[in-house]
């Protein structure tokens, strides 16, 4: 029997609540996490099936200051796995948790404040190439069909992934 395993597997920006919930049910099914790399490959080492917390934290100016920000964590039981494209990843297994204690952000403005991080770090860009490379190569210049087709399918991407995240951000708001 194989004791790695790899997977892909796609999140987007607003969607770290999924991927913590995927890495816990992995090693609840006996599969550790062990790291990320691009494009979403996930790769996990078996271990004895297990009930632990998986947590991201989006704070590239943590990093700045990346002793103070990991001991942080630390210091409340978290284990450091990796940072991957702005994200901390951490884990604590759920019998060390105390009481209802049960993620790194436990109440709403906290939670808000990752959002803003990821907010002000991931959307311009996005929003930026929108309008200055897909949306004109797909209304203005008279292309091959197939061309306007791959620049309409990236425009229906990047809006599908601008609305989830601001889904995402009023549903924090409490809207």
């Amino acid at each position: 029997m194989k004791n790695t395993k790899t997977e892909f597997r796609y999140f987007t920006i607003a969607d770290w609540k999924e991927e913590e919930a995927y890495l816990r049910r992995r090693h609840q099914e006996g599969w550790r996490f062990e790291k990320v790399t691009f494009p979403g490959i996930y790769r996990f080492i078996r271990c004895a099936p297990e009930d632990v917390i998986y947590q991201l934290d989006y704070n590239p100016e943590g990093l700045a200051d990346r002793g103070a920000y990991l001991q942080l964590f630390s210091d409340c039981g978290w284990e450091h796995l990796q940072d991957y494209v702005g994200y901390s990843y951490f884990r604590k297994p759920a019998s060390a948790m105390q009481g209802t204690e049960e993620e790194i952000f436990c109440d709403d403005a906290s939670r808000r404040a990752m959002l803003l991080r990821v907010l002000r770090r991931r959307l311009p860009p996005l929003i930026l190439l929108f309008f200055l490379i897909i949306l004109p190569n797909f209304l203005l210049w008279d292309r091959e069909p197939a061309v306007r087709l791959l620049f309409g399918l990236l425009g229906a991407v990047y809006l599908v992934l601008i609305l989830r995240f601001l889904l995402c951000w009023r549903r924090l708001r409490g809207d």
